[in-house]
């Protein structure tokens, strides 16, 4: 198998999801290749051809199909895992309802990369901020040592019974899929101990127990149906607070649905997902050297949105920038502005905050543009006018 102890090895993001799925050993992997996935599903389907996994792989002819194989393989009582990006979600998206509505638990290392047209295959968030309402929990990671992390915890996320959701581990296409970096693997024995045998909550080939999936539900029970989905969703924030501190104990990884620095001090602070949250992270650490009190807040999910946790964070700070590699064309800000500035609802005194959109189209988001957001912050946090909500960060004018 792929570990039969820990080890330390270098893998890239997409080597990282692919070796976590090898060692949960899913029933089923049913995927498409794409930018910049492919690497996950060739490395995947190298371990099925040397029999180093019992998974039943199933090449498909699109992403649409690799979904609906899913679903079907779920619903059938298997733990079941696939893979994509980009348009590839996008050719899923009538499917992510079907799954999530089913309450499927499928497992999906998803490749950020921005949507065409025109045509591009680098990084951004679009893809999955244009699902991030189709239900699914969305874990966003910063390295492949995350990605390794999240996927063998999203198995245990998603088939809780009180869950019972498909979950996407999502990460930067290149800057994370594609670097090669260390990553500190368990062993195989201590994976499958972890995710533990799959027991699944609905399995539509028990005789015994004859049910219907995906039947029609007309207005007598079609809203409740949705309001318990909405409310597993909600719900399964305590459920990754658990796993999370169960795997860091396991791994001897700290893991937190939400990731901070500075913010006991801080003045000012930077919310940002993924692999920006680092550089923002970096950027905050050399500005603290010179006196700046600037805080950086990083959530590791995003759906469920983990507002309380982000607003006890930033709540004391005077002014907060939300960062994002995503836009919402004829809104008013970006998706991740728009969920924290309703989670502050509430709050008698907020921070100011402002809204800025970065990287589309895997534009760089580097240390000298944060340095520009932080000084921006310290004038309004000295009471200099707050200007416009939104900005467009590194963007040529």
């Amino acid at each position: 198998m792929i570990a039969s102890e820990r080890k330390v090895v270098g893998l890239t993001g997409d080597g990282a999801a692919a070796d976590a799925m090898a060692q949960v050993n899913p029933d089923q992997v049913a995927a498409y290749p794409i930018t910049p996935q492919t690497e996950i599903v060739e490395r995947f389907a190298e371990y099925v051809a040397n029999g180093e996994v019992q998974t039943e792989f199933v090449a498909v002819e699109s992403e649409h199909s690799a979904l609906s194989a899913c679903c079907g393989g779920s619903a059938a009582g298997g733990r079941v895992m696939t893979c994509t990006s980009s348009q590839g979600l996008a050719l899923m998206h009538e499917v992510l309802f079907i799954a999530a509505g089913n309450r499927l638990p499928i497992i999906m290392p998803m490749v950020n990369r921005t949507l065409s047209a025109p045509i591009n295959i680098h990084g951004d968030h679009s893809d999955s901020m244009a699902s991030r309402d189709a239900s699914w929990i969305q874990l966003f990671c910063a390295d492949a040592q995350e990605v390794y992390d999240s996927t063998i915890m999203a198995v245990r996320i998603g088939e809780n019974h009180a869950v019972s959701l498909p979950v996407m581990i999502c990460f930067d296409g290149f800057n994370v899929s594609h670097d090669m970096e260390r990553v500190a693997m368990l062993s195989d024995a201590e994976v499958q101990k972890f995710v533990g045998e799959f027991k699944p909550q609905i399995n539509m080939l028990d005789t015994d127990n004859p049910i219907s999936i995906g039947a029609l539900a007309l207005p007598p029970v079609f809203f409740e149906h949705k309001l318990n989905m909405t409310r597993a969703l909600e719900g399964s924030l305590k459920v990754m607070e658990s796993v999370f501190a169960e795997y860091s104990k396991l791994s001897g990884r700290q893991q937190n649905v939400v990731e901070s620095y500075g913010m006991d001090d801080a003045e000012v602070a930077i919310v940002a997902l993924s692999g920006i949250g680092g550089t923002a992270q970096h950027t905050a650490m050399n500005m603290r050297k010179q006196g700046v009190k600037v805080g950086v807040v990083r959530p590791r999910v995003f759906r469920p949105f983990p507002g309380e946790q982000i607003v006890n964070l930033v709540k004391n700070c005077k002014a907060v920038a939300v960062v994002e590699k995503a836009s919402a064309p004829g809104a008013p800000a970006a998706p991740m502005f728009s969920d924290l500035s309703a989670a502050m609802y509430d709050l008698d005194k907020r921070p100011k905050m402002v809204n800025y959109v970065s990287g589309l189209g895997g534009r760089d988001t580097s240390s000298p543009h944060f340095v520009t957001v932080v000084k921006r912050l310290q004038e309004i946090a000295s009471g200099g006018p707050v200007g416009p909500r939104l900005s467009y960060l590194g963007v040529r004018e």
